[in-house]
């Protein structure tokens, strides 16, 4: 079996606006909830910013995450923290800066949405001007069998992935 069969299908294409509104609807989640960081996108949102160029998109996972349980086909991985490591990754925002420049808006994508809210954190206050959560991240939320990857998340939501 190929990476290319496990490949999930792109959703019917539902009408996301254009990057600027999705970037101000991403802006507003933001202002209601308080965030120290840009804002927070879905995950068909962050794909159509991705598509269409007007965002870089880093996944944070780590290196098992990303080789195991699938990633995005070209997407550089930038691990917030090494796996089994307590502390987050020292070079992480000079890895950042390889991929992403400031001043353009970058998307970050963890396993549930939580480590890339910290990533979204630490890029801002480093001067990241437009830095982005994905909601629910590759994985999503538990169900009701603790199990990952069908509620919520970018593979849940039917968007394109590979898996080594």
């Amino acid at each position: 079996m190929t990476s290319d069969s496990l490949r999930r299908p792109e959703p019917a294409s539902a009408d996301l606006g254009n990057p600027q509104t999705i970037l101000a609807r991403a802006a507003q989640r933001a202002t209601a909830k308080g965030l120290d960081y840009f804002g927070d996108v879905t995950p068909a949102e962050a794909w159509a910013l991705y598509q269409s160029g007007a965002a870089t998109l880093i996944d944070v996972r780590t290196q098992p995450e990303w080789a195991y349980v699938g990633h995005i086909d070209a997407v550089p991985l930038v691990p917030w923290r090494a796996y089994g490591a307590e502390k987050p990754n020292p070079d992480f925002l000079a890895q950042v800066g390889q991929h992403a420049p400031t001043d353009k808006p970058v998307l970050f994508l963890c396993r549930s949405g939580v480590r890339s809210q910290s990533a979204a954190s630490v890029a801002t206050a480093a001067g990241y001007a437009q830095a982005l959560n994905i909601l629910e991240g590759f994985e999503g939320d538990l169900d009701e069998r603790k199990q990952r990857g069908s509620k919520g998340g970018w593979r849940a939501a039917g968007l394109p992935w590979v898996q080594s």
